[in-house]
């Protein structure tokens, strides 16, 4: 089998052109800061305060380039750690922060596995990294074992409905194409798949795009030597079994079985999440924060008036008209789509936000009482939280 360092080496991943920095900025879940900050710190970091960062097995860059850039964009002061075994992918990563003119970054080749040697970290992204390992167990707890007190984790892994089709693809072009180059693997793959019947699993699964991106996608949806995925209760029982407890998903509204249908009495969190993720189908990855086991933090609840709110992907303005129109508002993750309706009381709430307001002068501003405030509030940070259109953080000035 061709060795995961020989893979990236080969064929770096996410495919990535530097030039396009110039152009846009690549965001998403998990590591942009108001996330981090909503589900790790409670909506209140002191961002004036460094916050020290590894990136475990950073690939190409895109969680390093997006953290880097919203916090120097946000002049908050970090130090970030990247950590990757392929030199190929580090490359592009350096050169992409080179384009942006980004500093305070070491650039390190080497394993997560070795975490520990490269300092304590108050966060620590691994995204895509940590189903690649021969034993996975070995890189959470190596993530662990780095972690600095009250910090946090950020993760992206597989999840095994969402990706039907792959692994029986994997495991037989693994027999198949052993002893090959990867070159010579991927033209001999890619063949085959054009020529896959119509009713097989792969083909007539809608939520792989990979494949027809670019090689490394393919090479990596389809080609991979290591690869794993993990149901929730897998998920929760690794992060257990490592000194981790999961915090939340980034997407809550994914794995709440309410939405689909009654939760039984008694049904424990994570057997819900599984049930859910089940009766869903679609959910590719797992992305979402965790902290060190024994740490009883929550995530950020508007019960804090104090808390400042960002909407994330959607204008304030354009949101705040179609809820006073009574307008349902559609949103979609990972194949799932559903419409939200919110009272038309919230509004002024909504048009209110602007990422510096604290939900106390929004309140203020809508010259709403306190009473008033949560009845129109609460609705509204239930369905936009749950669907990672809300977060709550300090952090202002924010790209993306």
């Amino acid at each position: 089998m061709v060795s995961v360092k020989e893979q990236y080496e080969a064929y770096p991943y996410p495919e990535r052109d530097p030039k396009d920095e110039a152009k846009r900025l690549i965001t998403g879940s998990p590591s942009h800061p108001l996330e981090m900050d909503h589900y790790l710190f409670g909506g209140t970091r002191d961002w004036s305060k460094p916050l020290r960062v590894l990136v475990a097995g950073g690939g190409t860059g895109d969680g390093l380039i997006q953290l880097a850039q919203t916090m120097t964009s946000a002049k908050a002061p970090y130090d970030i750690t990247y950590v990757d075994l392929s030199t190929a992918s580090r490359g592009v990563a350096e050169a992409r922060a080179k384009a942006r003119g980004l500093t305070n970054i070491r650039f390190e080749t080497g394993s997560l596995l070795d975490a520990p040697d490269f300092g304590e970290f108050d966060y620590i992204d691994s995204c895509g990294v940590l189903h690649h390992l021969p034993d996975p167990a070995a890189g959470f707890a190596a993530l662990r074992a780095a972690l600095a007190p009250g910090g946090g984790f950020g993760f992206m892994v597989y999840a095994p409905y969402g990706r039907s089709g792959v692994y029986p693809l994997q495991e037989g072009f693994g027999t198949l194409l052993d002893g090959l180059s990867p070159q010579n693997r991927l033209e001999a793959a890619q063949k085959i798949v054009a020529n896959l019947p119509d009713g097989h699993p792969f083909k007539t699964n809608p939520n792989l795009s990979d494949h027809h991106a670019s090689d490394a996608g393919f090479y990596d949806l389809l080609l991979h030597g290591q690869d794993r995925a993990y149901s929730v209760p897998e998920l929760v029982q690794e992060l257990t079994d490592t000194g981790w407890r999961l915090q939340s998903f980034c997407t809550p509204a994914l794995y709440d079985l309410t939405r689909i249908a009654p939760r039984p009495d008694g049904m424990d969190d994570t057997t819900a999440m599984g049930v859910a993720e089940k009766l869903t189908g679609t959910i590719r990855l797992h992305v979402g924060y965790a902290v060190a086991a024994d740490d009883p933090r929550k995530i950020a609840k508007g019960s804090n008036r104090k808390l400042v709110p960002h909407l994330r992907g959607v204008s304030p303005q354009a949101l705040a008209q179609a809820v006073a129109k009574g307008r349902a508002i559609p949103v979609s993750a990972d194949g799932l789509r559903a419409k939200l309706t919110l009272p038309k009381s919230a509004a002024p709430l909504i048009a209110g936000i602007n990422g510096k307001r604290s939900l106390a002068e929004i309140a203020q501003g809508a010259r709403m009482d306190a009473l008033g405030f949560g009845m129109a509030w609460t609705p509204v940070e239930k369905a936009l939280c749950d669907w990672g259109l809300m977060l709550y953080s300090g952090l202002q000035n924010h790209k993306g």
